[in-house]
């Protein structure tokens, strides 16, 4: 109790202190994606970044302690009026990142709360220059717009807008009552239109498959013409070189008859015997005509021809036996 009691009032025991203390008012480690802005006597001095970092104890003092990271920000929803005056209701989300924390600390007062104001603004000029179905089917145009106005408002301030998006979109009740009108219209002029396309679709494929069922049947037939006329040529041809083929062998024959007829008939008994023929088919005409009617003309000399003809007859037949004997 004593020693402690002296280790107070020793004025080293103090100064050791005092001496701890300023030494670390003086040492700073800075985290990363910080920045630690620096005032010398009440004027900006430096900004700190990440790692040890020494100040002046008592003469320079952090101002601020800036995040350098990425940021979101919720806007809040808010009324905005459409160029043909009707009002929505509309909330985002923002991005944003302190891209210096000297200009975050010395050019604005509260950077947060003015980026929220600046895109709530700007969100709502935006939708005046729109009408209603454009800020349905333009919701990048709006977001690109707001996105782009904000980064050049800003750049003063130290503070990047990286991206703007538009949640939603909230339209009066009389007017969400039309647009669900309109998208059931629509809807059922889609499924007729479906409908007529199908059926147009339907009959057309009807339609081809006729044609080419009738183009396939002529063909068919066309292919079955060409069969029978080569058939027909065919049996044409083959029966005209039979035709042909047996006028050669009657020729031939009756050429050979005759060639052999000739070849008997250049003999005694062949010539005998074409004499014996020739008065056989005379006395045969002359029955024929006597066979006809009960008048026969003649001039005077046919009984004496008859007789001539029989008695040659005779003796050539009797000549032809002794021959054979």
């Amino acid at each position: 109790m004593p020693i402690l009691q002296s280790l107070v009032t020793s004025p080293l025991f103090w100064i050791a202190i005092i001496a701890i203390y300023t030494l670390k008012q003086g040492i700073h480690f800075v985290p990363q994606n910080r920045g630690y802005v620096i005032y010398t006597l009440g004027k900006y001095d430096k900004t700190l970044s990440a790692g040890l970092n020494f100040i002046i104890p008592f003469i320079q003092k952090v101002a601020a302690d800036r995040n350098l990271k990425e940021q979101s920000l919720d806007i809040s929803a808010q009324a905005a009026i459409t160029k043909d005056n009707i009002t929505l209701l509309l909330d985002g989300i923002l991005f944003m990142k302190v891209t210096d924390a000297a200009a975050a600390t010395n050019n604005i007062t509260d950077y947060k709360m003015s980026v929220v104001q600046l895109a709530m603004t700007t969100m709502r000029n935006a939708i005046g220059e729109m009408e209603l179905d454009q800020c349905f089917q333009s919701r990048d145009a709006i977001n690109a717009k707001i996105l782009g106005a904000m980064s050049e408002a800003t750049a003063p301030w130290g503070v990047m807008v990286t991206r703007y998006e538009i949640k939603d979109i909230t339209p009066p009740q009389s007017i969400r009552e039309d647009m669900e009108k309109q998208m059931t219209a629509e809807r059922e002029k889609r499924s007729v239109i479906l409908t007529a396309e199908g059926v147009k679709t339907a009959a057309i494929t009807r339609a081809e498959g006729d044609k080419q069922s009738r183009v396939l049947a002529a063909e068919a037939a066309k292919a079955e013409q060409v069969l029978d006329a080569e058939a027909s040529k065919t049996a044409q041809v083959l029966q005209a070189a039979g035709k042909a083929e047996a006028i050669m062998l009657v020729a031939k024959a009756d050429a050979d008859a005759l060639t052999l007829v000739g070849t008997a008939a250049s003999t005694e008994q062949g010539k005998a015997a074409v004499t014996l023929t020739l008065a056989q088919g005379a006395i045969a005409a002359h029955k024929a005509i006597a066979a006809e009617g009960t008048v026969i003309l003649s001039d005077g000399n046919t009984g004496a021809n008859i007789s001539s003809t029989v008695a040659q007859a005779i003796a050539v037949s009797s000549s032809l036996k002794l021959s054979d004997s």
